[in-house]
């Protein structure tokens, strides 16, 4: 081997336990990231799937009675 070779070797192993500690915590990180995007899409979906579920829902029809308030406006009018 050469010397550079040789220098650039040791300088690579002195270093070994930071580049694999940096290595491991990119590794979570990105994990984390793609965990997050996946249970934001999973509940995108979700809602998605619910909202869907409901508008194709029958509505009930609720009559009102307005007689009372007709009533009183008629009284205020006079």
């Amino acid at each position: 081997m050469s010397q550079e070779k040789v220098e650039r070797y040791k300088k690579e192993k002195a270093n070994r336990k930071q580049a694999m500690k940096k290595q491991r915590i990119m590794n979570v990180m990105r994990k984390c990231v793609l965990s997050l995007a996946a249970l934001a899409l999973v509940g995108w979906l979700g809602y998605s799937a619910y909202d869907t579920y409901t508008a194709n829902q029958e509505r009930e029809v609720v009559a009102v009675n307005y007689d009372a308030l007709n009533t009183y406006l008629g009284g205020l009018a006079e």
